[in-house]
Order: C-alpha cells, then structure tokens, then sequence
C-alpha cells in the first residue's frame, strides 16, 4: 500500500460526490444532510455533533431508508476512546408468533420493533457532544418545514414501492409520502413534513425521552391498536438506550479495522477481509477471473458462516468466535490459492464524519424496507419499520428468535480504518447482506489497488447471496470474469451499472501523509454529497 499515493491523487468533484476540507468532513447519502453537519462543524461542532445533527436530517430527506421510527447503529473513536452503540431494536411484549408470516411482517403494521433512532442519537450526543440538544435538531427541522427537491432516485423507488403502499389499508404511509395519496412525486418537486416539524420541535425542546414517554408515545400506541400492530406505550416507556459494546478488531495489510459486534454484521466483514490478509496483495490486486473467484469463494463463506452460527449478542466474546480465529474459521485459504494461483507466492443509509480533535463517528440507520413497513404514524410523519421481519421465526433456540423483547438481526458494519493507532478512514453503506461485500471491495480498491477513496468507489461490485447466487454489475466486468464464475458454479445475476443495490458507500478520510486534511466521498449509486470546513 502507497498511503501517499491513494492521498495525494484524490481530488474534487463539482457535484461533490468528492470533496476535500481542512478542518473536518462529512460524507451523508444527501447533500441537504451533509449541509447539516457541516453547519453544525461551523458553529463549533465536534464530530459527534454533526453526526447526530446529520443523522436527524437524513431522516427527513431520505424517508425511504430511514427516520425516527427506525434505528441507528454507531461505531466512534473520540477522546481516543474506541467503541461501538448497539442501537439494536427489540420485539413488543404482545408480538405473537402465531399470529404473523412473512408477508405480514413486510408491509403494515405488525412488523414494527421498538425504534432506537432518537435514543441512540441522544444517548451519543448527551456522553460526547458539545452543542445544545436543539441546536442539533435545529437542521432537520428546518429541512422538514421547508421542503427539499425530490430527486430522479427518489421517484424511482417510489414507483417501485407504489403496490405496496397501496396494501397498507389505512394508506397513511401513501397519504404522507405520495403525492396527494396516491401517486409518486416527480422529480422537483418540493416536499415539505408539516407534522414531522411538529414531533421534531418538540424532540428538540424536551429531549429524547419526549418521543417514548410524551404524547407521541399515547399516539402511536392508539394507532397500532386500531391496526392490529403490537407495539404500545409499555414497549417505548422502556426507553431503548443503546448499549454501549466493545468493537471487535482486525490486522488487514498492517491497518486495524475496528466494526460494530453481533447482533450486526460486522464479523462477516472481518472474517472476509482476515481471509483476504492470508492472500497476498498482488493476487486481489490483479483483478483477473481468479481474482475474483476467490473473493466470490470468501463471500460465500462468510455469508454461510454467519447464517449458522449467529452468537448471542450478550454472551460474545470475540475471542472465542471461530469465524475470526484463522483457518479454523472454516475456509482453506491456502487450498483456494492453490486452486486459482497455482504459480503464485504466499436499505439503510450510512454517514460518516470526522473532525480536526481527531474524533470519528459513523452511524448506519434504516427502517429496514424500502420506506419501512409503508405504514406512518398518524400525525407524527414519520414511518414505522420492519424489523420484526429480520427475526427467525423457525428456531426457539436462535438467539434472534421472534419473541417477547426479541432483539432483531442487523448486517449494518460501519467502520473506522486506523494507520498507526490514528483514525485514518471511518466507512459504512446500506445494502443489509451486501454491506459487508461492499465494504470489502472497497477496502480492496484502496488498499491493494492504491486507489483514492473516489476511484475506490467508483469501481464495479458483485455480491454473494446465500443461494449460490452472484449478483453483479456485469457489463463492467470483463466477460472472462463472469465466464469463470459460471465454470465456478454459480448463477450469474446481472445487473445495470453503478446499480443502487450494490449500496450507497458514505467514507471520509484523514490525510496521513500530507497537510493533515480531510478527504470524503460519497456514492453514485445513490443522492449523497460530502463537504467540510
């Protein structure tokens, strides 16, 4: 790895997918929120309070991948502390078993867990922030009043969503996020959130706790009763403070990456990229057919390892975890490196800001569908989750097992890359099992490739899904890649380039080898933007 190569070739861009700064930086999956967050850095601001101010924002002008009804996970380094919030939702107390399937879990109102977003993000600005509370909110409710423009991603996805707002017999998420109720916004168009300013204002007047003991609380609960959803007041009174967990660690190419532990998907990351740092870097580098056979191969591991061994949240211990021990953790390197260099040697949204005290914050957030489970809350604006639908329905056994205070499954991996023991890259993207192949090729692109954080980005991605199926973004691969895959086995998913499915990857980057500035991309699969101070 040349560091002072991939820093210095880095540059701008107009539309500010890439930008650079002095003082601080903030990559979101919109501009209006990154505009959040830096105001927030101008008015003296630490990381934390941009992230939480850009958290709040990307809610209200990214309703399809999260909000205040859903929950956020945070991996940070500040003060030269490491550690991660598990912001992990939980199960109603009346969720019963008996009474749902899949589909019902999916859209409407049953699929709701209790939402940790304004909890997490309160409990994070009240340890380590430096503003007032309602200057934090102050930009997300200002959005939210007067509107923001609806672009050409949005209306997509809300005509791929349109059926399933319609199924929703109360229509409330159709009412608030359609136009006039009934059809998709055009690209423009301003959309302004009356109510959501309402619940906002008074989340920023009276503090977290408002949304879970005060009158949203009495809200909510009378409307999922009057729909047949099961959570009420008693869940939300039980306030969801996140719990604050040691991150879990490894070496790759002499770098430590630092992730969030079970219940999110961080371990699939790190099982990856410690396979990879059993490679040598010329063979990932190379991107050959081989190349990427043998990454296909990790992926597939990892995702299987996962599948059949998720621990327990409460009982992990990281030491004992086998997908993160070598090669006991269940894949032969050296037999694949054989296999493929017989010659060779050896949706949810994500943020990421960092500022000049050194301290780094990343939160990945979602509703889990797109738009959640199409249902709102009637007259507080925002949409209910889904993620009673991530738990296992099968298995009383399964630590995720879909019961009373059941805790739900996430694969969110935000993640800070360190260079001697400094914070050098905090990353995250959406894209539930694809996060951590995502992740994973772009850490490749950086490090073993010698690419910037924007050409990184840029670069074409697959996925591994669990049924032996490779998704990817085909016409950007050479034909010989897809060709070996195939002769490997497995199913070729072809899909269009720079596809939203392969994530919306949000890095922000501290130049290690140059002026000490800041460096932030933001993906082009998606709205984002990245600016600084």
């Amino acid at each position: 790895m040349d560091i002072a190569a991939i820093e210095s070739k880095f540059c701008s861009t107009s539309d500010m997918k890439s930008s650079s700064a002095g003082e601080g930086m903030v990559a979101t999956a919109f501009p209006d929120a990154t505009r959040a967050g830096v105001e927030i850095l101008r008015r003296g601001g630490n990381a934390v309070d941009a992230a939480c101010a850009s958290a709040f924002a990307i809610g209200v002008c990214e309703p399809q991948a999260s909000g205040i009804g859903g929950e956020s996970n945070v991996i940070l380094h500040i003060d030269g502390i490491t550690m991660a919030l598990d912001g992990s939702s939980r199960a109603p107390g009346l969720v019963d078993i008996d009474s749902v399937d899949d589909e019902s879990l999916s859209v409407g109102y049953t699929g709701t867990t209790v939402p940790s977003t304004v909890a997490v993000l309160g409990h994070l600005h009240r340890r380590f922030g430096r503003l007032k509370w309602n200057e934090i909110l102050e930009p997300a409710i200002n959005i939210a009043k007067e509107g923001y423009k609806i672009t050409q991603f949005q209306h997509d996805l809300q005509v791929k969503e349109l059926s399933l707002f319609r199924e929703v017999p109360s229509l409330s998420g159709a009412r608030y996020y359609l136009k006039d109720g009934l059809k998709p916004f055009e690209k423009g168009d301003l959309f302004t959130q009356p109510d959501l300013v309402l619940i906002l204002q008074d989340i920023a007047d009276f503090g977290p706790e408002y949304f879970y003991t005060g009158k949203p609380a009495s809200i909510i609960d009378e409307d999922m009763r009057a729909n047949g959803g099961f959570l009420r007041s008693d869940d939300l009174g039980r306030i969801p403070w996140p719990i604050e967990r040691k991150p879990i660690t490894t070496m790759y190419r002499g770098l430590k990456i630092a992730t969030l532990p079970p219940s999110s998907g961080g371990r699939m990351l790190l099982y990856t990229l410690g396979a990879l740092d059993r490679c040598p870097s010329s063979v990932i580098a190379a991107q050959i057919p081989e190349s990427y056979s043998l990454l296909a191969g990790i992926f597939k591991s990892a995702l299987h390892l996962n599948e059949e061994n998720i621990p327990s949240p409460d009982s992990y211990s990281p030491e004992n975890d086998f997908m993160l021990t070598g090669e006991s953790a269940g894949i032969n390197i050296k037999s694949m490196m054989e296999k493929y260099f017989p010659d060779a040697s050896g949706e949810t949204t994500h943020l990421s800001v960092m500022d000049s005290q050194g301290n780094s914050v990343g939160i990945t957030q979602s509703i889990n569908h797109l738009f959640g489970s199409k249902a709102a809350a009637e007259g507080l604006g925002f949409l209910y989750n889904t993620y009673l639908s991530d738990m296992n329905l099968d298995s009383p056994e399964h630590p995720h097992y879909f019961r009373s205070n059941g805790l739900s499954f996430s694969s969110v991996a935000p993640s800070i890359i360190f260079h001697k023991d400094s914070p050098w890259m905090v990353l995250g993207t959406p894209g539930s099992q694809r996060i951590f192949t995502a992740l994973s090729q772009f850490i490749i692109n950086v490090v073993d490739r010698n690419m910037t954080i924007y050409e990184a980005m840029k670069e074409p991605r697959m996925h591994y899904s669990i049924n032996n199926l490779i998704s990817i973004e085909a016409d950007r691969f050479h034909p010989s890649v897809l060709s070996r895959l195939e002769e490997d086995g497995y199913e070729i998913d072809r899909r269009e380039p720079f596809s939203f499915y392969f994530g919306g990857i949000q890095t922000v980057l501290k130049e290690q080898s140059g002026g000490g500035g800041f460096q932030g991309i933001a993906d082009v699969r998606r709205d984002g933007s990245a600016g600084g101070i």
